[in-house]
């Protein structure tokens, strides 16, 4: 798996989905893009894109804090490099 979806991953953990301040549909998201991300028997373009769906998804909900919505934003930017 490449550094880069490597830490794309441990941001989602520890920012998004261990932050009990975001609500559970988010949290929730962010870990099924997790497991999309992780899925290795698919490339990783197309897990990426998979993953850049679902939290595309959710980046517009009213309820997301803000701080978690620039997480989400830099997450979906460091997706759309992976090849």
């Amino acid at each position: 798996m490449s550094d880069l979806i490597q830490q794309i991953v441990q941001v989602l953990k520890e920012q998004v989905v261990q932050d009990t301040v975001v609500p559970r549909n988010i949290r929730r998201a962010a870990e099924q893009a997790i497991e999309v991300l992780l899925d290795e028997s698919k490339e990783p373009a197309v897990r990426a894109a998979d993953a850049i769906a679902i939290l595309e998804e959710i980046s517009e909900d009213p309820n997301m804090p803000m701080h978690t919505r620039t997480i989400i934003w830099e997450v979906l930017g460091a997706l759309e490099q992976v090849k």
